[in-house]
């Protein structure tokens, strides 16, 4: 790997602020002064910045209990990201792997594992994600058919895939989907004529939200866990 791109993967500092760095023999390799970028280095190289021993970060994934009011991106001028309330080094080299509206709370997954959390959003794998939901209104007595049918939302050309509900009282269900349309879930309840009041997402996958796990809180995802959804 490229010198420069090593030290922005696991510090603080881009890639051009690396290249300033550098300049100012703030980098060794092996106990020499390094100012080219392009130098390749390994992990057997011992690596050097402003006097700290750098070590490679890895490939990392997480599970948090989202709150309201958050939101799963970074460029959202009025709201706090997610990635605030996580206490890692490059916190905002993290992506989510699925995200969650302003207003629903629940399971995130974050990781800067691209292929992993393009097999854990791409529609093609049908990954299931369950929804504990709240309605407005008591549900109707067919929608269980209704959403294993498909039912069509505003503005979709195609029925949504087979999804399965189960009622725990008139107005409190649990929805499992495999797709991740643009606010589905409140989106299908509208479709049936009815309203999410709150929304709460239990699991992904094989993964479920650590019932140990306060809102705003996380952890790492344990090995079986990454490799359920991998």
């Amino acid at each position: 790997m490229r010198l420069d791109k090593f030290l922005a993967d696991n510090s603080q500092y881009s890639r051009a602020q690396i290249k300033r760095l550098m300049h100012r023999e703030e980098v060794t390799v092996n106990g020499v002064v390094v100012k080219d970028p392009s130098v390749k280095v390994s992990d057997e190289d011992n690596v050097v910045l402003e006097g700290q021993t750098m070590r490679s970060i890895g490939l990392r994934y997480f599970m948090l209990h989202k709150p309201k009011g958050y939101v799963c991106s970074t460029d959202d001028p009025e709201h706090m990201s997610v990635l605030t309330l996580l206490d890692e080094k490059d916190r905002f080299g993290l992506h989510m792997a699925g995200r969650l509206d302003l207003d629903t709370t629940g399971l995130v997954l974050l990781t800067d594992d691209g292929q992993w959390s393009h097999r854990v959003t791409s529609p093609k794998h049908d990954c299931p994600k369950r929804y504990r939901v709240w309605l407005d209104e008591p549900l109707a007595d067919d929608v269980e058919q209704r959403f294993l049918d498909g039912v069509q939302l505003h503005g979709e050309r195609h029925l949504t895939k087979p999804a399965t509900l189960e009622r725990i009282d008139d107005t409190e269900v649990l929805l499992t989907i495999s797709e991740g349309k643009y606010h589905q879930v409140k989106r299908m309840f509208a479709a049936v004529d009815n309203k999410v009041v709150d929304l709460h997402r239990e699991s992904i996958g094989g993964v479920a939200l650590d019932p140990d796990l306060a809102e705003g809180e996380y952890r790492p995802l344990t090995a079986s866990e990454v490799a359920a959804l991998g």
